[in-house]
């Protein structure tokens, strides 16, 4: 037996190019896995091999566990901290109580259950082994070759013995892979399951489209360009940002090469996704204009607070400018970090001049002056009460019809307006949640803190008639605002009806059930009934 075991190690060390210790083990599980069949399967056994002569002793052992430890199986496994001190056995939790017991053969189906363990560890121990190889390559292009593709996704041969996998959902839309076919991805993590580690691989990634357009352009290599962000619509449409590190570069031109070259390898390993240059501006305000191409944007209005802008285009690019199903303006929104609402130079200009005059007549009712000092302050961008009374004098002196003491008086009557809104309670600040609720804007928001309408609770709280007694606000937009402010009480409601019909369901399913044991009842009493006078008239 000794020498089988010895035997077995080698033959598989040599052949897998395994540690032989690694051999040593799944003999170990294989023999321990064999005692508990044969003697009792929930006990626990521990073998161990002589690694020079082959020789094994097997032990049966309990684990030491404290007298409060809910892990506690049975007494097969397990024994108590109390029990192992009466017995002054010296034992610690956590350490084993061992006792020898008979060792059985390694015949034949020992030695088959041994060749399973050493498989599984042998796949696994590959598995492993390939995967230490590639860690270092986490964020890197892989080339692998299909091997199949089944339910899961593209399976790659990684080549020495390695597979990869490409999930469906990172996969490029209806790319068609064919067995032997050559792809490309980027290696985005090693997974662990119960097979072991699983390198998965993306062709979706927007780090997959960087990767694609470093190795074609040799500039980026050589730092002369840097890729800025990418924004994917894998299989459609993708947009990734350049800007240029020495002066004459154009970044663009060199990404896209002579005669769209570059960049129609990259639209080839894309399955012809198409993919836009954007040049990198510091401006945001120009990286957007530039993030909207093909679309010309007329006008832009920039709200810091939330970190948005509203866009106006022509009216026969609007739909350009918006994309298919939204495409252009989300890839361009994804590309700069901005919420981009794209309308038209109409409408945007209307909003505009609807933001300003709630603005101007803010300014004009709380700071006590006459609409064209408001409107000299809207134009140099004050949206709000703190902004005036807290801006440094030496911005208000750049404004070329303010003086010093111009300044001053406005940062006074600003502050004593605040003063005054906070003594009546009405705070005149807008909470978080109303500048963020959708179809806020801020002078708007500010507009209605100045009334005392400072959260959306208090907007949800107003009706129609109140609001519309605010100037700039008619009815429609009235009822607009307290709709959208209220859908938290809707949907607290729909929650509650919902668990409200779940529990009439059940209790009409239990009325049910009693009606129909009731009903059995009559029918059993009825019977009974029946026999009884059966019986009499016999």
């Amino acid at each position: 037996m000794s020498k089988e075991i010895l035997y077995v190690v080698d033959a598989f060390s040599n052949e897998k190019n395994l540690d032989p210790e690694l051999i040593f083990e799944a003999v170990e599980t294989a023999l321990a896995t064999a005692t508990r069949k044969k003697f009792n399967p929930e006990m626990d056994v521990r073998v161990s091999i002589d690694r020079d002569t082959g020789d094994y002793e097997t032990f049966r052992r309990w684990k030491v566990m404290d007298d409060e430890d809910p892990e506690f199986e049975s007494p097969e496994r397990h024994i108590l901290k109390s029990y192992a001190d009466e017995r002054k056995l010296g034992l610690e939790v956590g350490e084993y109580l061992e006792e020898p017991i008979e060792s059985i053969g390694f015949g034949r189906i020992t030695a088959q259950t041994a060749k399973q363990v050493i498989m599984q560890s042998v796949r696994r121990a590959e598995r492993e082994k390939v995967a230490d190889q590639f860690r270092d390559q986490i964020g890197q292009l892989v080339l692998g070759t299909v091997k199949r593709v089944d339910r899961r996704g593209i399976v790659l041969d990684m080549g020495d013995n390695s597979e990869a996998l490409i999930p469906r959902d990172q996969m490029i839309p209806r790319e068609m892979a064919r067995v032997g076919d050559r792809m490309r991805g980027i290696l985005k993590e090693i997974a662990e399951d119960a097979r072991g580690p699983q390198m998965i691989v993306s062709r979706s990634d927007e780090e997959f489209l960087v990767e694609l357009v470093k190795l074609e352009v040799p500039e980026i290599g050589q730092e002369l360009i840097d890729i800025m962000g990418a924004a994917r619509d894998p299989g459609s449409r993708s947009k990734i940002a350049v800007r240029a590190n020495v002066p004459n570069l154009d970044p663009v031109g060199a990404c896209v090469g002579m005669r769209g070259s570059r960049i129609q390898t990259v639209t080839n390993e894309l399955n012809n996704e198409r993919v836009d240059i954007i040049p990198w501006e510091d401006d945001i305000a120009r990286f957007v204009i530039n993030a909207m191409q093909p679309a010309e944007v007329l006008s832009i209005v920039i709200d810091e607070d939330k970190k948005s802008m509203d866009i106006g285009v022509d009216e026969e690019m609007l739909a350009q400018a918006i994309g298919k199903g939204g495409q252009n303006v989300r890839l361009a929104s994804q590309l700069t970090g901005w919420t981009l609402n794209v309308m038209s130079e109409q409408e945007a200009e209307e909003k505009s001049r609807g933001e300003q005059k709630i603005m101007i007549e803010l300014f004009a009712d709380k700071l006590d002056v006459d609409e064209e000092v408001a409107s000299i302050l809207v134009e140099e961008g004050f949206s709000s009460l703190d902004e005036v009374a807290y801006v440094p004098t030496e911005e208000f002196l750049k404004i070329e019809e303010f003086d010093e003491e111009i300044a001053e008086e406005l940062r006074s009557r600003a502050r004593n307006a605040l003063l005054a809104l906070a003594i009546t309670g009405e705070g005149g600040k807008p909470a978080q949640d109303l500048l963020e609720m959708d179809g806020m804007t801020n002078p708007l928001a500010q507009l209605l803190a100045s009334k005392g309408i400072c959260t959306m609770e208090d907007l949800a709280e107003q009706s129609v008639d109140e609001l519309t007694e605010i100037e700039n606000i008619d009815d429609e937009l009235a009822a607009k605002l307290i709709m959208t402010a209220r859908e938290p009480w809707f949907a607290e409601t729909a929650e509650t009806e919902k668990n409200a019909e779940a529990a009439l369901t059940a209790g009409a399913t239990t009325n049910s059930a009693g009606a129909t044991n009731a009903a059995k009842a009559e029918n059993a009493a009825t019977t009974n009934e029946k026999a009884s006078e059966e019986i009499k008239n016999v």
